[in-house]
């Protein structure tokens, strides 16, 4: 048996580009990592084949396609799992939570069958199944570029956060076409000034929050604008949508301040950044 933790994660800055002759979107994001967390528990299975049981979340799951690819690439050599998901992080929230869990099943998978794949191996695989995966194997604060290929550690400032989902998830590639029809993505991407961002203090970091795909979650979504007011109004730093969406993100610099914001805002929940290692 193998028990994984699969943490979620804030875009607190996320620039976007234009869309690439393939498709996808080159991306430079700034992904801070939470103490809120998915735990999965792998077991060997006697019935022959992966089940994987999520339970409240109904639909296909991407930890059963993170088991798909990796046998394809290495099978034999690793038995039949039973995988049980105790879902704490909203589903399609732009938190990151599905990929974390593909990334978990990935590691997992890997460690059950004798460590047959390497690091860049394994980045591989997970590039496939999605731009957030790659940067979940090592789930840590991270700058993310390119497709989401790319992952480059780095430190950030203490704060609190408050999250804010909503009940009905958002489609990410909805969100990505609605940006490139209302042109809220970008010609130039900004790495350097993200690396600037994360070194320096709280409220610069603050000051920075931002994300180009914002504008088209509110076009699909548009009563996401009311708990970004109220975490305004609460005293939030920033406040931003996460990733995709429609999660709304409040920064505040530190967790009292956070819990107290959080107790006048309905739904929202308060986590903390993970630890660097």
């Amino acid at each position: 048996m193998i028990k994984e933790r699969a943490p979620a994660k804030v875009n607190l800055v996320l620039q976007v580009g234009r869309p690439r002759a393939d498709g996808l979107h080159e991306i430079c994001s700034l992904f801070a990592s939470l103490e809120l967390a998915d735990e999965l528990t792998f077991l060997a299975s006697e019935t022959g084949g992966d089940e994987v049981n999520c339970p409240g979340v109904k639909g296909p799951n991407l930890v059963a396609d993170a088991l798909r690819v990796f046998r394809e690439r290495v099978d034999p050599g690793l038995p039949p799992l039973d995988v049980t998901i105790e879902k704490r992080i909203p589903v399609a929230a732009g938190l990151g939570g599905g990929s974390a869990d593909a990334a978990a099943a990935l590691r997992a998978a890997n460690e059950l069958a004798g460590r047959p794949l390497d690091g860049p191996e394994l980045r591989a695989l997970a590039a496939s199944l999605g731009a957030d995966v790659p940067s979940q194997l090592e789930p840590r604060h991270a700058l993310v570029t390119g497709a989401g290929e790319r992952v480059e550690p780095l430190a950030l400032p203490a704060m609190g956060l408050v999250l804010v989902p909503r009940d009905e998830g958002l489609s990410t590639a909805d969100v990505y076409r609605e940006a490139d029809r209302i042109g809220s993505t970008r010609e130039r991407l900004e790495p350097a000034r993200l690396r600037e961002l994360a070194a320096g203090p709280l409220a610069g970091l603050a000051a920075g929050v931002e994300n180009d795909l914002e504008p088209a979650a509110l076009s699909l979504r548009p009563e996401i604008g009311e708990p970004l007011q109220a975490l305004r109004a609460a005293g939030a730093l920033a406040a931003a949508v996460s990733g995709s969406g429609p999660t709304a993100f409040g920064v505040f610099s530190g967790p009292a301040m956070a819990e107290r914001a959080a107790s006048s805002v309905p739904g929202a929940i308060v986590t903390r950044l993970r630890p660097s290692p």
